[in-house]
């Protein structure tokens, strides 16, 4: 039972930022004896209520909560109050609260602050994990866990898209944030991928780090080759992982980049063009992730609002070129891709590779682009620490 307990735990912590975007109280499906057990495990958690109704009035992202936490009969059973409250407290520690001492950190330019993550010794080389737009930082839990080991490992979660008011009240959403000072038309501020870079340097010298590797995963990897291009002194080295590179000149793109970002484009326009694709998007995604990761891949989609900032935000990503700034750059960069990856076409990063100076290109026979994130491959892992730690800058 406490094995469950524990499950559950790290289910409802996993689930918080996707839930915490939602209209409250969250409704699940489950037995209605249940309620007692998770009022307790939310209320030590200080998580949002839920409430248990019947799984076919649940919404979409309602269902999607409700798998994840997967609610049964007997959780908890016959343990004590001062008992539950152990083993919940337990499992919070061991996970990614545990992990990662979270801050909050002003952006280049101003605006909302960033919620930064960092685990491992700061006294260690520095890794700066720069990940998917749009993805809550414990979609790199794995990596982080992985790397904190040796290293001083750095996430951000992007601009305009976390660290928003949390819902009061039942039937209220959480509201977008507020327009930063300077915000261009559309309460948006500026959403160019070299703000996105600014950031990254700005939660570095938050965290005090100099110098960093940067590991960019899909999207991340345009940011971090574009924060490469404004400070190179700044960067030891670079890892792109599956790399979202799909506006280079020639370079091939799969059915999914062709189709994103087409509905980017539209859900870019206004709010109200968002509101009009979100159901497609959400229809899209929801057919196209592994479940145990749904509840975070989803996260940009979960509100029209949110879905129109992101849209403004990757949709800058997946349109900028970056094949002017790969010829001067004089560092050490891994570029990993597979050739069967259907979201991201390993042809932009074969071009990428190939126009930089100093490069290796490792192309696996398979892989999934989205459970890159898993963290569950030992020798992808190693070979990344193993990168990091012979990279010697020129």
């Amino acid at each position: 039972m406490a094995a469950e307990l524990r499950r559950l735990t790290r289910a409802v912590q996993d689930a918080r930022p996707l839930v915490d975007v939602l209209r409250h109280p969250v409704r699940l499906a489950g037995p209605p004896g249940l309620a007692s057990l998770l009022g307790r495990v939310t209320r030590r958690l200080g998580a949002p209520d839920f409430a248990l109704d019947d799984r076919n009035s649940l919404d979409t992202f309602e269902r999607l909560v409700s798998d994840h936490l997967a609610l049964r009969d007997g959780m908890g059973e016959d343990l004590p109050p001062a008992v539950i409250d152990e083993v919940v407290d337990g499992a919070a520690q061991d996970g990614f609260e545990g992990l990662c001492v979270r801050d909050e950190v002003e952006p280049a330019g101003g605006g909302p602050p960033l919620p930064a993550y960092t685990a491992g010794d700061p006294a260690s080389p520095a890794v700066v994990i720069v990940s998917a737009c749009g993805m809550p930082a414990r979609l790199c839990e794995q990596w982080i866990r992985f790397l904190s080991r040796t290293h001083h490992v750095i996430t951000w979660e992007t601009r305009d898209l976390f660290a928003l008011e949390t819902p009061r009240g039942p039937g209220t959403r959480a509201d977008d944030p507020a327009p930063a000072p300077g915000a261009r038309a559309g309460g948006l501020p500026d959403a160019a991928v070299m703000a996105q870079a600014g950031d990254l340097f700005a939660v570095m010298d938050h965290f005090g780090v100099r110098r960093a590797h940067l590991m960019g995963l899909c999207g991340g990897a345009v940011v971090g080759l574009a924060a490469a291009h404004l400070d190179p002194g700044r960067v030891d080295s670079l890892s792109l992982w599956h790399g979202d590179f799909a506006a280079m000149a020639g370079a091939d793109r799969t059915h999914h980049q062709q189709n994103l970002a087409a509905l980017m484009e539209m859900g870019a326009t206004a709010p109200d063009r968002a509101a009009a694709v979100h159901p497609v998007l959400c229809q899209t995604m929801l057919s196209s992730v592994p479940p145990d990761l749904a509840h975070l891949v989803v996260y940009p989609y979960a509100t029209p609002g949110l879905l129109h900032r992101y849209c403004r935000l990757n949709g800058e990503i997946m349109s900028t070129d970056v094949s002017p700034w790969l010829p001067g750059l004089d560092r050490p960069v891994l570029v990993v891709t597979s050739q069967d990856d259907e979201t991201a076409h390993p042809a932009g990063s074969n071009a990428v590779a190939g126009a930089l100076p100093d490069s290796i290109l490792h192309v696996r026979a398979h892989g999934d682009h989205i459970s890159l994130f898993k963290g569950d491959d030992p020798e992808l892992m190693n070979m990344a620490r193993d990168f990091i730690d012979s990279a010697v800058v020129r």
